[in-house]
C-alpha cells in the first residue's frame, strides 16, 4: 500500500466508523429534527448553502492576486457539506444532539441537489465549463455518511445496551485513523503549503474562517447551544467534496490539496479559540 492508498484508508476508515458510532447513539427524532423545525431549517440553510458561497465570491474578488489554488479551495469548500466527523466536537460544546444529527443528515441529502446547483451558478458567472453531478455528491453522502448512520441506527435497535457501550470506543477508533491520516497528508503537503504563503493567501483564508464562523452563529436562533453548533457546521465543510470540485472543475491545478489542508489548519485553529470563548461565556452564564 502506497502512501496516498493509506491516507485514503485511514481518511474513509476514519469517517466511516465516527458516523457508525453516532448512529448508534442516534434515533430517527434525531434524525428528522429539523424537518419538525422548519424556521431552523430555513436559517441553518441559508447559512451553509446561500450566506456562505456569497461571501467566498466576495472575498475571491477583492483578493484577487491570491494564490489560484486558495480561490479553488475557497469556493470549493464553501459548497461543501457539512464534515461527518463534527458531530461530535459539536456535543463536546453542550449542543442538543437533536439538532447537531438532524443538521448532519439535512444538510448532506440536501448537497446532492443544492452542490452541483451552486457549482452550474458559478459556471455561469464566471463563464467555466466544468461541474460535478447530483450523482458524485450522493455517491460520498451515502458511503460516507447514510449507509454508516442507518447501520448504526440498526445495531442501536437490535442491541441497545450494547450500541450504548460500543459507541465511545468505536469513535476513539475513528478518531486515531483521523489522526494518522491527517499526520500524513500534513508531512506529505507541508511544502506545497509554503508555496501558496504569500500575496494575502491566509488573511483571505482566516477573513472567511472567521465571516462563516460569524454567520453561523448569527443563524444559531435563540438557544446559546444552537448557535455554536451552526457555528461550526457553517464553517467546517467536508474536504473530499471540496477536492473533488476542485479535480473536476479545475484538473490544471495541482496545489488544491495543500490549499484545502491550509483551509483546515487555519479552521481548526479558529474554531478551537471560538470553542474556548463559548465555553467562558456558557460557565459565567450558569455562575450568575
Amino acid at each position: 500500500m502506497n502512501p496516498a492508498q493509506l491516507i485514503l484508508f485511514s481518511m474513509k476508515t476514519s469517517v466511516i466508523l465516527s458516523v457508525f458510532a453516532i448512529g448508534l447513539e442516534a434515533t430517527i427524532r434525531d434524525i428528522t429534527h429539523l424537518l419538525r423545525n422548519p424556521r431552523q431549517l430555513i436559517l441553518a440553510f441559508i447559512s451553509i448553502y446561500v450566506v456562505v458561497p456569497l461571501t467566498a465570491g466576495i472575498i475571491i474578488f477583492i483578493f484577487s492576486n491570491i494564490h489560484p489554488a486558495a480561490k479553488i479551495a475557497i469556493f470549493a469548500l464553501s459548497v461543501s457539506p457539512i464534515p461527518p466527523l463534527l458531530p461530535k466536537k459539536q456535543l463536546k460544546t453542550g449542543g442538543t444532539i437533536s439538532y447537531i444529527i438532524g443538521l448532519l443528515v439535512t444538510m448532506s441529502v440536501l448537497a446532492i441537489i443544492v452542490v452541483p446547483f451552486l457549482i452550474e451558478l458559478f459556471e455561469i458567472a464566471f463563464n467555466r465549463p466544468g461541474g460535478i453531478s447530483p450523482g458524485a455528491v450522493a455517491q460520498v453522502v451515502l458511503t460516507v455518511i447514510l449507509i454508516p448512520l442507518a447501520i448504526g441506527l440498526i445495531f442501536r435497535y437490535i442491541f441497545p445496551g450494547l450500541a450504548e457501550k460500543a459507541a465511545k470506543p468505536i469513535f476513539s477508533i475513528g478518531s486515531i485513523f483521523l489522526l494518522l491520516g491527517s499526520l500524513f497528508i500534513l508531512f506529505n503537503a507541508i511544502p506545497t503549503i509554503i508555496a501558496l504563503v504569500g500575496n494575502g493567501t491566509i488573511f483571505a483564508i482566516l477573513l472567511f474562517v472567521c465571516v462563516a464562523l460569524g454567520i453561523g452563529h448569527s443563524f444559531g436562533g435563540p438557544d446559546s447551544d444552537d448557535r455554536t453548533a451552526l457555528a461550526l457546521s457553517t464553517v467546517s465543510r467536508h474536504p473530499g467534496i471540496a477536492l473533488a470540485i476542485a479535480g473536476i472543475n479545475f484538473p490544471e491545478q495541482k496545489l488544491s490539496l495543500a490549499a484545502v489542508i491550509l483551509y483546515l489548519l487555519i479552521s481548526a485553529v479558529v474554531t478551537t479559540t471560538y470553542l474556548k470563548i463559548r465555553q467562558r461565556s456558557n460557565q459565567k452564564d450558569t455562575a450568575q
